[in-house]
């Protein structure tokens, strides 16, 4: 059974769980790490982009 969540919950969790496993492990790839969080919260298209370009900003990549 699902869970109805406030609008953006999912994607501060998405961006918690991210920023998480980060910090336990800084050498991770980011982009991977944002590919599975999409998956695992079910992050709209929308709020996918938004992520990806979060984590590109914050790993230092430009795109």
């Amino acid at each position: 059974m699902s869970t109805i969540l406030p609008e953006g919950e999912t994607l501060r969790r998405a961006v918690k769980w991210v920023s998480e496993n980060l910090k336990d492990d800084p050498d991770q790839p980011v982009q991977r790490l944002v590919n599975d969080a999409i998956l695992r919260f079910d992050i709209s298209p929308k709020d996918s982009e938004f992520l990806t370009r979060f984590f590109s900003h914050k790993d230092g990549s430009e795109g």
